[in-house]
């Protein structure tokens, strides 16, 4: 019953949001819309907590620096977690796949508030287009959220980390700081279910420019990984199944079509 009062309550809020957002990107200036975007979230955290029951905790705040841009680098368990994290900030970009878009009302809503729109297909052309884009928020001296995974992750379990942070982060020249998060055991993915129960958001200490790829991307996966595992709460489990804890889950489509080509060109090669 709770999970069902949750989910009316969510989608009635963000109707009415999207409606009222949709008004306010016709004012002049961003004020006025992302102001409604931060009660948006603020009132979908305060659902979260008193109808679904969420006990939400905001650690590491302190690991945020205060001046010029900065890149936020969050776990994205759910669409909680993007609640969570904007109602922090009074004035958060971020990066979001081309999908949303499709959504009624929302492309024009993103274009206002400066969302980095890209290519789910990925590629060159996309990470130019981020990198375009980003440009704009930099130049402003905002923050910049992105979800480096690309996906929503099971709980207890990640995707391949994408290696376009990186470039944003060569571009920008700035701090990236890893947030961690357990939103995923009350609230997994898209589920219709919700969970009680405590959930962690923290963010961690900054990882500075200047590192060389690899080694960024290894420190970037192994702090914000290694501490999402650490905050579960393994006597209430929520949506979480402990046999999933650590796993890599990638996309095994693109794994097998890689596999296939290997062959089809050593077959080639031996013929």
């Amino acid at each position: 019953m709770r999970s069902l009062i949750f989910n009316i309550f969510s989608y009635s809020v963000t109707f009415i949001y999207v409606i009222s957002c949709l008004l306010f990107s016709f004012i002049p200036g961003r004020g006025a819309l992302m102001a409604a975007l931060r009660r948006y979230t603020k009132v979908m955290v305060w659902g979260m907590k008193h109808i679904g029951g969420m006990n939400i905790q905001v650690l590491g705040r302190e690991n945020i620096p205060q001046d010029g841009p900065v890149i936020i680098a969050a776990k994205h368990q759910s669409y909680g977690d993007g609640f969570v994290i904007f109602s922090q900030f009074k004035d958060l970009s971020f990066v979001t796949g081309d999908h949303l878009e499709k959504v009624w009302g929302l492309k024009r809503i993103l274009t206002k508030m400066n969302a980095v729109i890209i290519d789910n297909c990925g590629g060159s052309d996309s990470q130019k287009k981020m990198e375009r884009e980003a440009a704009r928020v930099k130049r402003e001296g905002r923050r910049l959220l992105i979800f480096p995974e690309g996906h929503l992750s099971q709980i207890g379990t990640h995707h391949k980390y994408r290696k376009g942070i990186w470039h944003l982060q060569q571009d920008f020249d700035c701090p990236v700081v890893p947030v961690a998060n357990t939103l995923g055991q009350r609230w997994n993915q898209t589920d219709w279910k919700k969970y009680p129960g405590k959930a962690t958001v923290e963010f961690l200490e900054p990882i500075p420019p200047g590192m060389e790829k690899d080694d960024f991307m290894n420190l970037l996966q192994d702090r914000i990984e290694s501490r999402s595992i650490a905050l579960l709460e393994l006597d209430d489990l929520g949506a979480l199944n402990p046999d999933d804890i650590g796993q890599l889950r990638e996309n095994h489509v693109a794994e097998a079509k890689r596999l296939a080509r290997e062959n089809v060109d050593a077959e080639a090669e031996a013929g």
